[in-house]
């Protein structure tokens, strides 16, 4: 279940999002990603954003299924995009062996860490054999509201690669960092590339 007031300032702050996070360019990460993928691969973008992740991999000759929980991400998407971005939940991930690539750039960070494993094995059905996916959270320990009120789950390292594990997933790169975001505040990440091991 999406918690309402992170939604609520996504609806809000789209635009304010959107030119926090422009960089002009594909990030080394989405870049890495795209080299995983065969050519004119399907690629669900989970939680999308401003799609702009989306907007590079159409670009590079992929076929992007943006989504988000936010109506205000989703509109602002598709008007200065165009890219046929939809509504979507991470408890309406259901799809079988549809796409070849799941990009989930510090989005599933605001799951419920109860709700990780199924929705990683959820994101592990989704994917074709051997698909690719890229997964960005906050390291850290347990769940906290940040001081605009979004919800976070925090994980570590081995709590991360264990669940990937769990759900099905080979991983092929971790890459650790620190990053500011909307609220202001410098946090540590982790990315991790995996493959689906069947």
């Amino acid at each position: 279940m999406p918690d309402k007031k992170t939604i609520a300032f996504y609806d809000t702050a789209a635009e304010r999002y959107a030119k926090l996070t422009e960089t002009g360019s594909p990030s080394e990460h989405l870049v890495a990603f795209m080299q995983m993928l065969p050519a004119d691969a399907a690629v669900l973008d989970l939680g999308c954003g401003p799609a702009r992740a989306s907007v590079h991999m159409r670009s590079a000759g992929f076929r992007p299924d943006p989504v988000d929980a936010s109506q205000g991400m989703i509109d602002l998407a598709n008007g200065a995009h165009d890219i046929c971005a939809r509504l979507m939940t991470f408890d309406e991930i259901d799809m079988i062996d549809a796409y070849d690539g799941v990009w989930a750039n510090f989005s599933l960070l605001h799951a419920a860490r109860t709700d990780l494993p199924r929705i990683l094995k959820a994101i592990a059905t989704a994917l074709k054999s051997k698909g690719a996916f890229h997964i960005g959270l906050k390291t850290g320990t347990g769940e906290e509201r940040d001081k605009i009120d979004r919800f976070y789950t925090y994980v570590t390292i081995p709590e991360l690669s264990g669940l990937l594990h769990h759900a099905g997933f080979d991983i092929c790169d971790t890459v650790e960092g620190h990053e500011v975001g909307c609220a202001g505040t410098n946090d540590p990440f982790v990315v991790m590339r995996a493959r689906k091991n069947g």
